[in-house]
């Protein structure tokens, strides 16, 4: 166990891989489960301090999909795609005895979240959306493409913070130990001494071929219609624009919606309105 504060476990997916997550809190909570989704390339560690805070009367699930962090990379690439992800995250609740969550999505999580209201209604307790929509912008998508198909080796841990900063100058960071804790959540060192971007960069292959016809997200949005649902978007987002934020709370009036100001994709969930937001979600789903 690399930290007191959570088991480390794994499982193992339909296809043989051995995929990781953490596990926080008793795994008999008082309050529904939160099962939290990274975005594309993101793994575990982000939800650390989030799960932290959260975890004294509810269980915290945090996987890192195949071909990030710890969990294998998959030698066939057309297999990082969601209906796979989707397949693990199924395994995952079931190698837990996990049979209803709340889902944190963010970004390609989100997606998950509402594609797991289609194909796993009755898990679904309720949901979160991180600066993700039905409608991905795409100067944001191709933005994202870009930087995660090639790998940027960075010879220390403080080139490789100044790298993230310089990429993504709009996210909420402030700090440069903000822009490292960043930094060792992005990276993992490699044998030959320098840091590697912690993702197999074959998961970018995928999202490069177009589909035909193209997925109809705003079906799977439709799926959690009946489900509490936060959504939160950064006043900034390049991938969540105002016109689909606007567009989800007409298709679901009862959506909570939150902005985070000053703050691009994605919210890192630390900032105070997204913070307290979903505490109080949380809450309202389960009082004490």
């Amino acid at each position: 166990m690399a930290d007191s504060e959570y088991r480390e476990r794994h499982f193992t997916s339909q296809d043989g891989l051995r995929l990781y997550f953490r596990d926080y809190g008793d795994s008999l909570p008082e309050k529904t489960p939160l099962l939290c989704l990274g975005g594309l390339t993101r793994n575990s560690g982000d939800f650390h301090d989030l799960a932290v805070r959260l975890k004294k009367d509810r269980r915290i699930l945090a996987p890192d999909y195949r071909g990030r962090g710890r969990s294998e990379y998959d030698s066939n690439w057309r297999n990082y795609h969601p209906r796979v992800y989707l397949s693990d995250i199924q395994h995952l609740l079931a190698a837990t005895g996990v049979h209803r969550v709340i889902v944190l999505g963010t970004s390609l999580g989100g997606i998950l979240a509402m594609a797991m209201g289609a194909a796993m209604p009755t898990a679904m307790a309720g949901t979160i959306l991180n600066d993700v929509g039905p409608d991905i912008h795409p100067e944001g998508l191709e933005r994202i493409l870009i930087y995660i198909c090639k790998d940027r080796p960075q010879p220390n841990w403080q080139a490789a913070a100044k790298h993230l900063e310089a990429l993504m100058p709009k996210l909420s960071i402030k700090t440069a130990e903000g822009w490292e804790r960043l930094a060792r959540r992005t990276y993992r060192e490699g044998a030959d001494g320098a840091l590697h971007f912690d993702w197999d960069i074959d998961i970018a292959k995928p999202m490069q071929i177009p589909q035909e016809p193209p997925q109809d997200l705003w079906r799977l949005y439709r799926s959690i219609r009946h489900v509490p649902a936060l959504a939160l978007r950064g006043e900034l987002s390049d991938i969540l624009t105002e016109k689909t934020f606007a567009k989800m709370a007409t298709e679901k009036p009862d959506l909570v919606q939150i902005t985070v100001p000053g703050c691009g994709h994605v919210p890192l969930l630390d900032e105070p309105p997204a913070l307290a937001a979903i505490e109080r979600f949380l809450e309202e789903r389960n009082p004490s």
